[in-house]
């Protein structure tokens, strides 16, 4: 009798199992079982159940999450530009970037430190690298496509890009890895805040 009375209470006071995990490639990122659907989750930096629709990344149907199963938030995308606006200038690796170009080197580079007469190779037939006045281009397109005016004391644009797939020395990180961009005047000085990309992925074939 006791044995079936302390079974009946234990199962009552067992502690609910979390749908919360984190994704194996970025521990930063909870996976959230969405209380709405059982086929699809949600992805958030916040450890909070049931999740926050407004703050959260986006949605998946599959785990783990690939550019076909994920759907962004735009409410989250909103944020994300404010606080690239507001804040990007500051950051670390933009102002090294801003010095590096504006250095007596720097005539052979554009924005983001790439090199004019270098090319990268498409990566499919329907992508284009971006490319503005400074990098071989029309100088049409957003801020990812806005070239440089040189560097080596002439100023220019440089990138802030995502670290997830970072482009190799002197090149311009892909379209789809750019944040946003801003200008730098002829001593490497950031002028100015960032202007979002309008190009950034959230998610890409190289993850989040």
């Amino acid at each position: 009798m006791m044995g079936s009375t302390f079974r009946n209470v234990a199962r009552h006071m067992a502690v609910p199992v979390r749908a919360i995990s984190s994704l194996s490639s970025n521990p930063k990122i909870k996976v959230v079982k969405n209380p709405k659907s059982h086929f699809t989750h949600y992805l958030s930096y916040l450890e909070k159940e049931p999740p926050d629709e407004r703050l959260a990344i986006g949605t998946t149907s599959e785990l783990p999450p690939t550019p076909q199963s994920f759907t962004e938030n735009k409410d989250f995308v909103k944020i994300l530009n404010e606080v690239i606006t507001e804040y990007g200038h500051q950051d670390e690796d933009l102002v090294n970037q801003a010095r590096a170009f504006a250095s007596p080197g720097g005539f052979n580079l554009g924005s983001g430190g790439a090199f004019f007469s270098q090319k990268r190779p498409n990566r499919g037939g329907s992508r284009k690298q971006g490319a503005g006045g400074g990098a071989g281009g029309d100088g049409a397109g957003g801020a990812s496509a806005q070239g440089g005016a040189g560097g080596g004391g002439r100023g220019g644009y440089v990138h802030l890009s995502d670290r997830r797939n970072p482009p190799d020395f002197g090149r311009i990180a892909w379209p789809e890895d750019i944040l946003g961009s801003v200008e730098v005047d002829s001593n490497g000085t950031i002028i100015g805040k960032v202007q979002p990309s309008g190009t950034y992925r959230i998610l890409t074939n190289e993850g989040m």
